[in-house]
């Protein structure tokens, strides 16, 4: 696996050249893959198109320095997981999250990265704009760019778009229902209706003021200064497209605390001699630790092979994450050393969320 994440990782670099499925690889090894490392879907009050972590950038300094990469990534929730794949260069990927919608959203997510070459024409699909005419200049496009070309263009073309979008999805071979498929369609909307004022949305609530809007995610910067997201860079776009299109990107519906999923994925990573060096928890274990579950994920994440390096990326809100907060986040990120997590809740030091935070 490792050799195969270095020739994408070169394969990346040629920007524009679409990265077709390999020779005889049949779409439902795809489809079988997921079937066997999901559970039964739990339920979640939001749709979560986009991420609320306007701080979900500020630990990327600091994944570089502490060189966490390649192996195999695990994460939840939508897009921003993409960013921290391109920084990590994993040679696996898994998406496991509790809500089967977030497996329909990345079945979307997957199929605009197959239907793209560019970074440019991925955003122009995801908002249903005309894909603009193929000019070399946009490979080296800054996303303010980008961003601007979604601003001022109209939506044109949906349905024939839509019904684009559907084809490739049936082809992943994943068995879905009709309800299923309006949902995807919906979600696909969501991002044409909105555009880039797209923001996190919670069941029967409008969208608060002060979430960041889709624009605010693409072109927020890290702590080192450097607009960061997935879509700014032509190259790190490459890299996530290569491993979608090698269907190396598996979504999973699963609790990270459950019998099931995680303890599934962390045997395939066995089986596959890899080891863990990225796991994007969000701020999942803030309800693992209301449901009283968290003892749970800790096993599930102490079977799985890791690297001494491998980290939990995750978000605090609130009163927790007031010391890491930037003005205006109302949020903060933080990096926690796997093999320091595990010790300390083996001896007992995690005994709540505000331990396990720092607070």
């Amino acid at each position: 696996m490792r050799r195969l994440a270095a020739a994408l990782a070169l394969a990346a670099t040629v920007c524009l050249v679409p990265a077709e499925r390999p020779a005889g690889q049949a779409a439902s090894s795809f489809a079988r893959q997921v079937a066997a490392l999901s559970e039964a879907g739990g339920y979640f009050d939001t749709d979560n198109l986009v991420s609320n972590e306007s701080s979900y950038l500020q630990v990327l300094p600091e994944l570089r320095r502490r060189q966490v990469t390649g192996g195999v990534y695990i994460g939840v929730g939508p897009d921003q997981n993409f960013t921290y794949i391109a920084e990590v260069r994993p040679a696996l990927a898994f998406i496991v999250d509790i809500r089967r919608d977030n497996l329909l959203l990345h079945l979307l997510f997957k199929a605009l990265f197959q239907m793209s070459r560019s970074r440019v024409e991925y955003l122009a699909l995801l908002f249903g704009r005309p894909v603009p005419r193929d000019d070399p200049a946009w490979q080296h496009a800054t996303i303010d760019r980008l961003v601007d070309y979604i601003d001022r263009t109209p939506a044109a073309g949906i349905t024939e778009l839509r019904a684009r979008v559907d084809g490739v999805i049936a082809a992943f071979g994943v068995p879905i229902s009709a309800d299923e498929r309006r949902t995807i369609d919906r979600f696909h909307r969501g991002f044409i209706d909105a555009g880039m004022a797209l923001r996190f949305q919670s069941a029967g609530q409008p969208p608060r003021s002060y979430y960041p809007t889709y624009r605010d995610l693409l072109l927020d910067k890290d702590s080192s200064g450097r607009q960061a997201n997935v879509l700014a860079s032509e190259e790190a776009f490459q890299f996530v497209r290569s491993l979608q299109v090698h269907d190396l990107v598996i979504p999973v519906v699963g609790d990270i605390a459950g019998s099931s999923a995680l303890a599934a994925v962390g045997r395939l990573v066995t089986e596959k001699h890899e080891r863990l060096s990225a796991f994007y928890t969000s701020n999942v274990e803030f309800y693992l630790f209301r449901s009283g579950s968290f003892p749970r994920f800790v096993s599930n994440l102490s079977a799985i092979p890791r690297s001494e390096r491998a980290v939990i990326i995750r978000s605090i809100f609130n009163r927790y994450a007031f010391e890491g907060m930037r003005p205006n986040d109302d949020s903060a990120s933080q990096l926690h050393r796997v093999d320091d997590l595990l010790a300390a809740s083996a001896s007992g030091r995690i005994r709540g969320y505000a331990d396990l935070v720092g607070r």
